[in-house]
């Protein structure tokens, strides 16, 4: 019996922009999604994804090849933090 072709992984990010402006925006990048928020929001996670990328390409990897502790590493690089549980 043929064993079926193994799916190539994707990794993706999403920005979800919480606050409006009542303007609907969403912008699509290699690898990332950004959704809503206001003009100031949305271009501050378009452009925190972009770096990311940036950073990416900088260590020769795609976003599905990297470790969560190296994506925290880069996101911290581009000014991003993890929320504590605590926060929540």
């Amino acid at each position: 019996m043929a064993k079926a072709p193994k799916k190539k992984t994707k990794a993706m990010i999403l920005g979800l922009g919480l606050d409006s402006d009542g303007h609907k925006r969403v912008t699509k990048g290699e690898n990332f999604a950004m959704v809503g928020g206001s003009k100031e929001t949305h271009e501050e996670m378009t452009e925190k994804a972009i770096k990311i990328n940036e950073k990416l390409k900088d260590r020769g990897k795609q976003l599905e090849q990297v470790t969560r502790e190296e994506f925290d590493d880069i996101a911290h690089e581009v000014g991003l933090r993890r929320c504590s549980s605590e926060q929540n």
